[in-house]
């Protein structure tokens, strides 16, 4: 494997076309339920569950009946868990110990392969959080959410070596572009940081419509997985499952 390359179950992030990842957005354990079932009918290699858009994210048996149904419903494909805290653009906005004991229980409950952290929502407990859903036996990414704006690409580049210093297994940043210059900006720190300094598989993606492209061209400037849709966007600019694919098909056969 190279550098920047990690296996997961049949899927190697990091090479090749990016890897299509679907949220999973219902807020009872029927939807999800039903969504997870939907998307085993289309074109993608990971799931990735909002835990944030579940109403039952407090009670642990909950929790832990969704964890158990989804793995059986998905059989082989990698599953993130990802709490989404409001201030990142999720739907709800936890103290730092409701939100460790919730990637915790999902961590430990050997049903899902990544938890998603927020980098720097917590401070410097965040990278304590990462260890310790390690140690219990999952990867994590570490991501930063940005719905304003669109950091200089200096800045882009400092919070993802700084998420790979945190001991992250993936890093992953999404900006909110306003111009089409801010798009650029985005594609070119992309392309430098994994050219020259990341060890690690880095993700990322310019939202809205207007960064589109973004989620197009992963295996041209680096960024390894891709997000979209199957009827329920979790955030602006997601395509549909089925385009996005048949172009990336198109480009990677370019190459």
């Amino acid at each position: 494997m190279k550098t920047g390359e990690i296996a997961v179950r049949d899927i190697r992030i990091g090479s090749g076309m990016p890897k299509i990842c679907i949220p999973i957005v219902g807020s009872s354990e029927e939807e999800i339920a039903e969504q997870a079932k939907h998307l085993k009918t289309i074109s993608c290699d990971m799931a990735e569950w909002r835990m944030d858009w579940f109403e039952g994210y407090k009670d642990k048996e909950s929790m832990k009946r969704v964890l158990k149904e989804l793995r059986d419903i998905l059989g082989n494909m990698p599953i993130i868990a990802t709490f989404r805290t409001k201030r990142e653009g999720g739907n709800k906005e936890l103290e730092f110990h409701e939100y460790a004991r919730i990637n915790l229980l999902t961590a430990k409950s050997g049903y899902v392969d990544f938890i998603d952290v927020e980098a720097f929502s917590f401070g410097e407990i965040s990278e304590e959080l990462i260890q310790e859903a390690q140690k219990a036996g999952v990867r994590v990414i570490a991501s930063n959410h940005d719905f304003k704006k669109t950091p200089p690409k200096e800045e882009i580049e400092n919070r993802l070596l700084k998420m790979q210093e945190m001991g992250a297994d993936i890093a992953k940043i999404a900006v909110m572009p306003q111009s089409e210059k801010d798009v650029l900006t985005l594609m070119e720190a992309t392309e430098e940081i994994v050219r020259e300094k990341a060890t690690i598989p880095v993700i990322t993606m310019s939202m809205s419509g207007l960064g589109g492209i973004s989620r197009l061209a992963g295996e041209i400037f680096g960024s390894a997985v891709t997000f979209a849709s199957a009827g329920h966007a979790s955030a602006p600019g997601q395509m549909d499952a089925g385009e996005l694919k048949r172009v990336l098909e198109l480009l990677h056969k370019g190459l």
